[in-house]
């Protein structure tokens, strides 16, 4: 048995048992693949999967074993390199951040810029993508550290520990009455044009689980994940924006006011997450001690090894 193997079949498992598929990905043929396969599981005397002529239907339950030792194997794999870069090259190489654009936008500018300071040959590739596809690409080793606040704590693969509370806040045109009130309801927001948020962004499912709370039926106008776009329509008059906080830190307003509504919402916390037994390099621990003085290496060295599960705020 060698790597090759290893790396078909969990290829193939990846692509729903499309061997066509798990090629391209790997670059090699289709019939290349079949053949690793077969010859694999002739070696260990089991079928890891079940077919249908020449089609493979389903992992079999020998298989799923395999397939969680073949993780494992291939995990170590990618561990031993990053330690061989780690040691032959301390300060330098390439830290992979998977996030949503809120985070990309408003929170890492400064830990990025900071950390570029400390680790000057460190390039950073930057991937914006929804909290589902952030947990996707760090199990799938396309990015060593990730950051969103939906989504990433559902993932056993995952390590995640908390990293800043935030609130959303109310974004309104200077003028509107809603501007005048130091406190706003529920009530005051459910018969307004609302911009906000795309349902699996940014808190806005505290946003939806609140108006149903009360049985009220929120007017969502528009929908975005962006809070720069929802500031923009909020600007052209479309209706008022929920959005968070911190995309309004830098922002000059004049021609808008904020009010904060973390009551009506609650808090959201933003997590970072890891792939669950990887070899973290410095600049890895580094960055992350840069989001959050909440986070340290020994912290985040604890939790990869299982004991920090009840970290919380």
């Amino acid at each position: 048995m060698n790597l090759h193997q290893f790396r078909f079949v969990q290829e193939a498992a990846r692509r729903n048992l499309n061997l066509t598929e798990a090629a391209k990905a790997l670059h090699t043929s289709q019939p290349g693949v079949s053949k690793a396969i077969i010859e694999l599981e002739e070696e260990l005397g089991v079928d890891i999967f079940a077919r249908h002529g020449k089609r493979l239907k389903r992992i079999t339950e020998p298989g799923q074993h395999v397939l969680q030792s073949i993780e494992i194997i291939m995990r170590e794999v990618g561990n031993l390199k990053r330690i061989g870069e780690q040691f032959s090259a301390q300060d330098s190489g390439t830290l992979s951040i998977a996030t949503t654009h809120t985070q990309a936008r408003y929170v890492l500018p400064v830990p990025v810029a900071r950390l570029r300071e400390s680790y000057p040959k460190v390039n950073i590739s930057l991937h914006q993508a929804t909290p589902h596809e952030v947990a996707r690409m760090i199990i799938d080793e396309g990015a060593e550290i990730g950051m969103a606040t939906e989504s990433l704590a559902d993932y056993p693969e995952l390590v995640t520990l908390p990293c800043y509370e935030w609130q959303h806040v109310l974004v309104v045109p200077n003028g509107h009455p809603l501007a005048q009130k130091e406190r706003i309801g529920l009530d005051d927001l459910a018969h307004e044009a609302l911009i906000t948020y795309h349902p699996s962004f940014t808190g806005r499912g505290k946003i939806d689980h609140a108006f149903a709370a009360r049985k009220l039926t929120p007017r969502i106008v528009l929908e975005a994940i962006d809070s720069d776009v929802i500031k923009t329509y909020v600007r052209l008059g479309l209706g008022i924006g929920i959005v968070a906080e911190m995309a309004m830190r830098d922002d000059p307003l004049g021609d808008l006011v904020v009010r904060p509504v973390g009551h009506l919402f609650g808090q959201s916390v933003a997590r970072v997450a890891f792939k669950r037994g990887a070899y973290l390099r410095n600049f890895v621990y580094k960055f992350a001690e840069l989001l959050s003085d909440r986070l340290s290496r020994e912290l985040i060295a604890r939790a990869m090894t299982g004991h920090v599960n009840d970290y919380e705020f």
